[in-house]
C-alpha cells in the first residue's frame, strides 16, 4: 500500500505541476473578428503594459541579494511564460509595450539600468519578436521610465538613456487603415516653458492640423481625466483609484499623478480626435467613456502583465486594424481583453496539496480496507499516545513508588501516595500528642492498606497488574506513530524524488532561450 500511495501522490503532482507550470498558459484567447471575416483584412497587434521589472527599489531589498534574486527570477519567469506560451502563438503582426518597463528607471545607475534592460528583453524575447513581426514593436514611455516634469529638469541624461534604447518618446504609425499616435503622457502637464512639454505639446499641435487623417487611436501611459469613483466596469479587481496629484516645493512641477488633469485630456481629444484610447499606469483594467467634441471615446486601460504589481489578474490586449476603409471610424477597430493565469492562487493550491498529502499519508490505512473505521483508529491511537502520558503524567506526581523483597527475595514496587508535610502554621494549630498520633496511624492505615493488595506468592496486584498494561499501550502508541512517521517520510521522498526534477525542469525549460 506504501507504494500505492506513493505512485498515487507522484502521478497527483506530476499533474499538478504540469498545469501550474505550463499548460495553465496555453489557453485560447482568440482575435477579436467575427468567424466569418478573412483574417488577411486585419492587422493583428498585442498590446501589453507595467511590467515593471522589481529591482532593489521594489521591496528595499538589498542589492544582489538571494531574496531579491528569488523574488525577481519567480516574477520574470511567469512574464517570460504569459509572452511565450500565450501572446506570441497568436502570431501578432505587431507588439506594443505602454510603458513602465522598469521599477525604479529614473533613480537606477547606467549600470543597474543596463542589467535590468536585459532582463527585459530575455523575458520578451525581443530579439524573436523584431524577427516575427518584422521589426513592429513599438514602445511607449511610462513614469518608471523616465519619471515625471519635476525629474526631467534635474535629470535629463535620464531621458537621453531611454531615447537611446528605445526611440523617440512621441510618434505615430499606421497599421492598416488605423494611426496610432503616441505621446509621452509625463509631460504634458509640466510646465509649458520646459523643453520636454513644449515638445510634446509642438507634436499634439501638429497632429491636430492633419483633417483627412485615418480612424486614430490614442497611445498614453497615464490614463485621461476622470471624476472620483468612476465605474471601471467588470474587468477590474482591485478598488478605484481616485485622481492624486503630487508637486515640487520649489518649481511646482509635477511629481506624481494618477492621471491626466481635465484640461490636458479635453484638449488631447479635441486634438487627436481618437475613436479609441488605450493606456496603462494603473495596474488594474478599466474601462470608461469620455464625451469629445467629434462624440464618444471609449478608453481601455490595461492592466500589468506581472503577477507582483497588486493585480490577482494579470492581463494583455489583442487589438485587430483592419485594412479596408470603414464607414464608421469606431468599427475599424476591435479589442478584446486577455486575462492570464492567477499566479497567487496556483502557489495556494500547491500549499493545500502539500498539506492534504501529509494528512492523507498520516491517516491512510496500510491495507486500505474498510477506510472510514482505520481512520479513526488511526485518530485514537495518535490521540491516546497523547493523552496515555498526560494521565500517567497526573498519577505519578501525587504517588511514590517503594521497592519491596519478599522471603524469597523477588523485588515488587508497591504504590504509595506522597507524605505530605504539614506546614508550619498547621503545627501552630495543632495540640497535644493525641493530634499527631491520629495523624500518624492514619498515615499507619494508609500504607498498610496499599501493601495489603500485594500478594505473598510475588504476583503483582490489580494496580500493579493496570500499571502493566498501561505501560504496554502506551509502548504500542509510540510505536504506531513512529510507523506512521516513517511511512511519511519515505512516501514524500518519492514523491518528491520524481517531483522537484520535473519543476525545475519546467522552471528552466521556460527560462532558457531556445
Amino acid at each position: 500500500m506504501i507504494s500505492n500511495l506513493s505512485v498515487f501522490f507522484c502521478v497527483i503532482w506530476a499533474i499538478t505541476l504540469l498545469y501550474g507550470e505550463k499548460f495553465a498558459f496555453y489557453w485560447t484567447c482568440s482575435w477579436p473578428m467575427e468567424t466569418t471575416d478573412n483574417p488577411a483584412d486585419y492587422v493583428k497587434i498585442a498590446v501589453v503594459t507595467d511590467p515593471q521589472l522589481m529591482d532593489r527599489t521594489s521591496l528595499n531589498l538589498a542589492p544582489k541579494s538571494l531574496a531579491l534574486e528569488i523574488v525577481q527570477f519567480y516574477t520574470d519567469i511567469f512574464m517570460r511564460r504569459a509572452m511565450l506560451a500565450s501572446v506570441m502563438p497568436l502570431k501578432p503582426d505587431m507588439v506594443l509595450f505602454l510603458g513602465d518597463y522598469f521599477d525604479g528607471g529614473p533613480v537606477l545607475s547606467d549600470e543597474e539600468w543596463q542589467d535590468s534592460l536585459n532582463r527585459f528583453r530575455h523575458i520578451f524575447d525581443i530579439k524573436t519578436l523584431e524577427r516575427v513581426t518584422n521589426n513592429r514593436v513599438y514602445f511607449l514611455s511610462g513614469n518608471h521610465d523616465i519619471g515625471y516634469a519635476a525629474y526631467h529638469s534635474h535629470k535629463p541624461e535620464v531621458i537621453n538613456r531611454y531615447e537611446k534604447v528605445f526611440g523617440s518618446r512621441n510618434y505615430h504609425f499606421g497599421a492598416g487603415e488605423v494611426e496610432f499616435v503616441a505621446v509621452d503622457a509625463q509631460t504634458l502637464d509640466g510646465h509649458p516653458l520646459q523643453s520636454q512639454t513644449s515638445a510634446s505639446w509642438t507634436f499634439v499641435n501638429n497632429a491636430s492640423r492633419d483633417s483627412l487623417s485615418p480612424p486614430r487611436v490614442l497611445l498614453t501611459h497615464i490614463p485621461l481625466y476622470r471624476p472620483d469613483w468612476t465605474s471601471c466596469g467588470s474587468k477590474r479587481s482591485s478598488p478605484i483609484i481616485n485622481q492624486r496629484i503630487s508637486r515640487a516645493t520649489g518649481d511646482h512641477e509635477i511629481m506624481y499623478q494618477n492621471y491626466l488633469t481635465e484640461e490636458t485630456s479635453n484638449k488631447l481629444l479635441d486634438s487627436i480626435k481618437p475613436v479609441l484610447v488605450l493606456s496603462g499606469h494603473d495596474h488594474d483594467q478599466c474601462t470608461v467613456t469620455h464625451r469629445a467634441e467629434h462624440g464618444a471615446v471609449v478608453e481601455h486601460t490595461l492592466g500589468t502583465i506581472s503577477w507582483q504589481q497588486g493585480n490577482l489578474y494579470p492581463s494583455f490586449m489583442l487589438l485587430t486594424a483592419s485594412k479596408l476603409a470603414v464607414s464608421n471610424a469606431s468599427d475599424a477597430v476591435s479589442t478584446r481583453l486577455c486575462l492570464l493565469p492567477a499566479q497567487i492562487f496556483i502557489y495556494i493550491w500547491y500549499i493545500l496539496l502539500f498539506v492534504v498529502t501529509l494528512v492523507v499519508i498520516l491517516v491512510w490505512p496500510t491495507n486500505g480496507l474498510n477506510i472510514h473505521l482505520h481512520i479513526g483508529e488511526n485518530m485514537r491511537n495518535i490521540l491516546g499516545f497523547f493523552k496515555s502520558n498526560a494521565k500517567e503524567k497526573d498519577e505519578d506526581e501525587n504517588c511514590e513508588y517503594e521497592m519491596v523483597w519478599d522471603a524469597e527475595g523477588s523485588m515488587h514496587l508497591i504504590k504509595k501516595p506522597k507524605k505530605i508535610v504539614p506546614s508550619h502554621s498547621t503545627e501552630r494549630v495543632e495540640r497535644g500528642n493525641a493530634t499527631l498520633r491520629s495523624a500518624a496511624k492514619k498515615q499507619t492505615v494508609q500504607e498498610v492498606n496499599l501493601v495489603m493488595p500485594q500478594d505473598v506468592s510475588g504476583q503483582p496486584g490489580p494496580d500493579a497488574g493496570a500499571r502493566l498494561g498501561q505501560v504496554k499501550a502506551n509502548k504500542s502508541n509510540v510505536r504506531f506513530v513512529i510507523r506512521r512517521l516513517v511511512r511519511v517520510f519515505q512516501v514524500v521522498s518519492i514523491v518528491a524524488a520524481v517531483n522537484v526534477p520535473i519543476y525545475i525542469m519546467l522552471l528552466f525549460a521556460d527560462w532558457i532561450d531556445k
